[in-house]
């Protein structure tokens, strides 16, 4: 989608060996770094820590510290490796679903997204279609047996609706009340 530079890619590519979740070396750690710095990603940061912005969220003074977008200091004690047997096992007991993917996420690419579903092996109930806000495309979309929909927001990076406010809302009050996408 050409969110990366060339130059960027190629160390990157170079450096990581096809390993960017867990970085083997410094110049593979710095490449990461490089890729997961962003303006949009400072602006949050600024935003979220601003005193106007946790006043109006809720947040009393000393109960949290600094807001940060990943804490990667997080200690956690397992790891889910797969998530298809849970999924399998909600779809049995009947629970709807909805999962969406921004087409410009560079993290967890939408044609992952749609492996993972496929994996599921569900029937289709609804063909790959473009669903629409205000007229404009805003996505497309497929449902699947068992209550499952699929969709992916247009123009949208890892968290969507950071990037498309409006019709990540209009597609999950659409879902929430049963109308189509």
């Amino acid at each position: 989608m050409g969110l990366l530079s060339d130059e960027l890619y190629e160390f990157a590519k170079e450096n990581c060996g096809g390993n960017y979740s867990d970085p083997p070396n410094a110049l593979c750690a710095e490449s990461i770094q490089a890729i997961d710095d962003s303006d949009a990603q400072q602006l949050s940061y600024i935003w979220a820590n601003h005193e106007g912005v946790r006043e109006s969220l809720g947040v009393r003074k000393g109960t949290t510290g600094e807001w940060k977008r990943c804490d990667r200091d997080l200690p956690y004690t397992r790891d889910v490796t797969s998530t298809v047997e849970i999924h399998s096992r909600l779809r049995r007991e009947g629970y709807p679903a909805l999962i969406y993917s921004g087409d410009h996420d560079s993290k967890f690419p939408f044609v992952g997204t749609q492996a993972w579903i496929r994996s599921l092996n569900l029937s289709n109930t609804d063909d790959w279609r473009p669903w629409y806000v205000d007229g404009q495309v805003a996505g497309f979309t497929r449902s699947y047996s068992t209550d499952l929909t699929y969709a992916t927001v247009k123009g949208a990076g890892h968290t969507a609706p950071e990037y498309k406010p409006k019709e990540c809302l209009e597609m999950f009050a659409r879902w929430l009340s049963g109308d189509p996408l």
